[in-house]
């Protein structure tokens, strides 16, 4: 069977290629971008490629009532397409706690684990030592998942120094998943830009400051 893909369709590709990670251990997406930039919106779409069961892991904390509504937006958004797992702090025991069913995942996000993390352990390297923990279930976690994150490099340096401290360590972050992912997409204004692609993922990571 031959399918031709028109110009701009490299976005279906990108989602059959995903179906294809299926058979594949560990293959992961992120999609990272600015606030309101179509991440979780992008990430959903690419999962809703695969088959039930599709789960949504949430990493966000309810606490006031403009993030409730945010958090109620998001639900609506996934709709009964998703099976929501909230998880604040404990990410490798969730991937590794996945029903036998799952056929794709997605993290969202990354932004607000790392935030709790902060929040709950003030040692960055006890943080660390928990990233790198999360970034070890590649190997052990067959079904692909889709990570989603915020880029905050690119502002102004925050003012106060817990803010510059979140800023480094989510920088960080980023940079450890998308050496380890078989896929990056940048969104800008709700279009995704592809960084990364699979062909890529089998080449060495770059060193990163820690």
């Amino acid at each position: 069977m031959i399918v031709i893909l028109g110009f701009g369709d490299w976005e279906l590709f990108g989602i059959l290629d995903l179906e294809l990670g299926i058979l594949k251990m560990g293959h992961w997406t992120l999609i990272i971008g600015g606030a309101r930039s179509g991440k979780s919106s992008h990430a959903l779409k690419m999962a809703r490629g695969f088959g039930p069961a599709r789960y949504y892991v949430a990493t966000a904390r309810a606490g006031d009532k403009e993030m409730r509504e945010r958090i109620l937006n998001h639900k609506k958004e996934r709709g009964s397409d998703f099976q929501t797992i909230e998880e604040q702090h404990e990410l490798t025991r969730a991937l590794l706690g996945l029903p036998a069913d799952a056929r794709v995942v997605v993290v969202d996000c990354l932004t607000l684990w790392v935030n709790n993390l902060l929040l709950a352990e003030k040692r960055e390297e006890k943080i660390k030592k928990i990233i790198e923990e999360l970034l070890e279930t590649k190997k052990q976690v067959k079904v692909p998942i889709i990570w989603v994150s915020n880029e905050v490099g690119q502002g102004i340096v925050p003012n106060d120094p817990l803010s510059r401290r979140y800023q480094d360590l989510l920088g960080w972050t980023n940079q450890r998943f998308a050496g380890v992912s078989n896929r990056v997409i940048q969104m800008v204004a709700g279009l995704p830009i592809q960084v990364k692609s699979s062909k890529e993922a089998g080449r060495p990571a770059r060193q990163i400051s820690r």
